[in-house]
């Protein structure tokens, strides 16, 4: 399983849901999909990390199947080329080429997937599947394969 971190520093925007706001975090994926939608896994899944001021967590997942080329993922990949070893700073990456539909989703209460595993986790998986080009998801591959990318700052 792959999995490709990437953190901002400073306010890169944010969600609310039941009156509390929360930060975006940070971002990495997953290859293959770690949810399922009817038994279907896809090829990647993005995962949004979110926190609140009380320490509250909730993610956002983004799953994509092999189509058309990501526009985030072409701008994350150029930056990604780059680097030499863990913790490299690739510069400016902006979340707000993400884009999704807001009304269409599945919540629950779960868990982180990675350790500590924290629990009471707010999950929202987007219901319109991105596209990835096979490329972009072979490159995330080849990147993590190559290099330790678990704390890569943005």
């Amino acid at each position: 399983m792959l999995m490709l971190l990437v953190h901002w520093e400073g306010d890169a925007g944010g969600i609310r849901i039941n009156g509390t706001d929360y930060k975006l975090a940070q971002i990495h994926w997953h290859s293959p999909s770690e949810h399922t939608v009817n038994g279907t896994r896809y090829d990647l899944e993005g995962h949004l990390v979110h926190k609140s001021a009380d320490g509250g967590i909730a993610v956002i997942g983004i799953l994509y199947k092999i189509g058309r080329a990501d526009r985030f993922l072409s701008q994350v990949l150029k930056s990604v080329k780059s680097v030499t070893e863990e913790g490299t700073d690739l510069g400016n990456i902006t979340p707000k080429d993400i884009r999704f539909s807001r009304n269409a989703y599945y919540r629950y209460i779960g868990s982180l997937t990675t350790p500590p595993c924290t629990e009471g986790v707010i999950w929202t998986v987007v219901k319109e599947v991105r596209t990835a080009s096979l490329e972009q998801v072979k490159a995330l591959k080849e990147a993590v394969h190559d290099v330790s990318l678990s704390s890569i700052l943005f």
